[in-house]
């Protein structure tokens, strides 16, 4: 493996732990009533930053933000979209 797939690949593990845990963090907060909890936002942000696979595996881990139809449905469109511009990255920087 060369250098530029390692990095891609720490990096996508980093993101996507950062968003498993924001995942059971809400989920640990969604327990306690008035809590300050993490807004879906962020979770999608987190997602479109190629955190996609880290929410997803919460969301199902957890059992979090499993019946709401725009986590249902974006979630996994943001799966591929992650995978496919990391594609195109590691093929332009390995063209280089």
């Amino acid at each position: 493996m060369n250098n530029i797939l390692i990095l891609i690949i720490i990096f996508f593990i980093a993101v996507n732990a950062l968003a498993l845990f924001i995942m059971l963090f809400d989920k640990i907060k969604s327990a306690k009533d008035g809590a300050e909890r993490i807004s879906e936002g962020l979770m999608f942000f987190l997602a479109t930053a190629f955190g996609s696979l880290g929410v997803c595996a919460g969301m199902y881990l957890f059992r979090h933000k499993t019946k709401k139809w725009y986590f249902i449905i974006g979630i996994p469109m943001l799966i591929i979209q992650n995978l496919a511009f990391l594609y195109l990255v590691y093929m332009y920087l390995s063209n280089r």
